[in-house]
């Protein structure tokens, strides 16, 4: 605890201490009423001023109830500070029938609606709006019930007895019930709460003992202020600073082992209590006849205006309540239909996934015989051959190419988990592709040209899924190429504002006998690949010529051109194929 809290703590317990002294040492006088009642007030003061840090350094539903609380304490201090104005200031004493008496009735009230929030529990499935009317219900009812049994004898007819009586009789039966709802808080609760409720349960413990005392020493006239009858309330007032110090210091965080809808039940049914109780309160009134008849006149026009307030707020609760239920109605169908559609998704993954593993078996099978023909096709075509028998050779190893690309697209399919992706050159992927596809460039006499930028920045991807995309891409420009008198095959790399891209420039073939790219394979796996690596394929045909290009965007440690991380300006004036 900061020095200055345990300062303020300090400061209290000797304000008690003093107070102590002062009961033990002066005799009654109008000096010892002073100093108490003067005590007393600033013990509260410090009270409201200790517990505001905590309303606001909290937020949501614990910000509420560290206000009611405050209010609570506040009213406590309004009540002792009317108090202090008739014994200190007017120097007489406080009037019998003294109207303050319902703020010290109703302080109790904001503390038990800081209870009904239950910081120390998560937010119960029970709705919040329906808790908060709820509450209020029982609210409306203890200002009745204080009305109704108090208000009548002090001014439709004034009796000072009946007064104090039924006044003392209201009071405890509202601290018996805070008392309640402090235990079973308590109970609820684990650590640093648990901690709280005991000690606030302590302190309105020890005010309500002292409320007694109190009573009783003024039912045979030994009472005075500032006497030793004044030390427990002195003391609960002290107790409630220390523990908002300590609050301030080390506020607990929701900790209840499970949530449930029974306390929001309970509260619901609480509140209807308090309506039914209207009419049992009317019939018994009607049946007193030992009560004046101003006073039965008076009880039945404040029950049947309580009827009236309280009757429109259970019709305000209905319709939040058949809201609510008409939420729930929609959630549940929506959840229904979403728990269908998953089922069928996930039927749907289970078929995938074993015709995944039918297609990666066969595809499996297949490449290992496609590449020994493929390979004795190279070998073939670097023999001595008529040119009849060489352009049949090189068809059989496109074909070859061809199938061998359909099965890797069938193997791209088949496998399961996400692609292995790191940082890449793309001239050396590019480098890599032209390697591999020399034997056929050059049986043909094709004339493949590069230019390839030299700073070109790193792209992130999958090494294996992204040269598969150049092999496709390059083998289609020389088989146009081949079919179109062996015309020449132009590949470059570019970098400019933060996209890679790469193109390949090649003989186009007549739209009639060229492949459409939603019914081609491997073009389409292409697309998904580049999908995954957020980049695009771009086709562009002019002059008996098609120039195909890929768009990457660079790896984020080298997008410095691109300002602000934004999707880079290229991407969004051209068309994707």
């Amino acid at each position: 605890m900061p020095r200055s809290s345990k300062l303020w703590g300090g400061v209290c317990v000797a304000s008690l201490a003093v107070l102590v002294l002062a009961a033990l040492v002066l005799r009654q006088s109008f000096l010892l009423n002073a100093l108490s009642d003067i005590i007393q007030c600033l013990l509260l003061m410090s009270g409201v001023l200790a517990l505001i840090p905590c309303v606001v350094q909290a937020r949501g539903r614990l910000r509420l109830f560290w206000a009611l609380m405050t209010m609570g304490v506040a009213c406590w201090l309004t009540y002792q500070l009317m108090w202090t104005y008739f014994e200190v200031w007017l120097k007489q004493d406080v009037p019998n029938l003294f109207a303050g008496d319902i703020v010290l009735f109703l302080h109790i009230v904001p503390l038990m609606a800081a209870l009904a929030l239950r910081p120390h529990a998560p937010h119960d499935e029970y709705s919040a709006r329906l808790g908060r009317l709820d509450f209020a219900l029982l609210m409306v009812w203890w200002v009745y019930l204080y009305v109704l049994i108090v208000i009548p004898w002090q001014y439709v007819v004034a009796d000072e007895v009946a007064y104090n009586r039924n006044l003392n009789s209201a009071y405890l039966v509202e601290k018996i019930a805070f008392q309640t709802a402090l235990l079973m808080a308590w109970l609820g609760s684990k650590g640093g709460w648990r901690f709280f409720y005991a000690n606030l349960f302590g302190a309105s413990l020890t005010y309500a003992a002292s409320s007694y005392i109190a009573n009783w020493a003024i039912s045979r006239n030994v009472y005075y202020s500032g006497s030793l009858y004044d030390v427990p309330l002195a003391a609960s007032m002290a107790w409630i600073t220390l523990l908002a110090l300590w609050a301030r210091q080390k506020t607990p965080d929701p900790s209840a082992r499970t949530t449930s809808t029974a306390f929001g039940v309970w509260i619901a049914r609480l509140s209807m209590i308090t309506v039914f109780s209207l009419p049992v309160f009317a019939a018994l009134d009607l049946s007193d006849v030992t009560v004046p008849a101003r006073i039965r006149s008076f009880r039945l026009t404040l029950t049947l205006g309580a009827a009236l307030v309280m009757g429109v707020m259970i019709f305000v609760r209905q319709r939040l309540l058949d809201q609510e239920l008409r939420q729930l109605l929609t959630l549940s169908r929506d959840s229904f239909a979403n728990l269908k559609r998953l089922q069928a998704q996930l039927i749907e993954s289970e078929k995938l996934a074993s015709l995944g593993q039918l297609v990666g078996g066969a595809a499996h099978e297949l490449n290992n015989p496609l590449t020994a023909m493929m390979g004795y096709s190279d070998l073939l075509l670097n023999t001595p051959l008529a040119t009849e028998q060489r352009a049949l050779a090189l068809k059989i190893g496109q074909q070859i190419r061809r199938t061998k690309s359909l099965v890797a697209s069938l193997l791209s399919f088949a496998r399961q988990g996400p692609a292995s992706k790191a940082a890449l050159d793309l001239n050396a992927l590019l480098r890599t592709a032209i390697k591999l596809s020399q034997a056929q460039w050059q049986a043909v006499k094709i004339d493949l040209r590069s230019e390839l930028q030299p700073d070109l920045p790193p792209v992130f991807g999958d090494s294996t899924q992204l040269l598969q995309i150049l092999m496709r891409i390059l083998g289609n420009a020389l088989e146009a190429s081949d079919r179109l008198g062996a015309g020449p095959v132009a590949v470059s790399t570019h970098h400019h504002a933060g996209v890679v891209s790469l193109t390949i420039s090649h003989s186009a073939l007549p739209l009639s006998e060229s492949a459409d790219s939603d019914s081609d394979p491997g073009i389409g796996t292409c697309h998904r690949i580049l999908q995954e690596h957020q980049g695009r394929m771009l086709e562009k045909r002019e002059q008996g010529r098609i120039e195909v290009s890929v768009e990457l965007p660079a790896s984020p440690a080298a997008e410095k051109d691109t300002p602000n991380g934004a999707v880079p300006a290229l991407w969004q004036s051209q068309p994707s194929v």
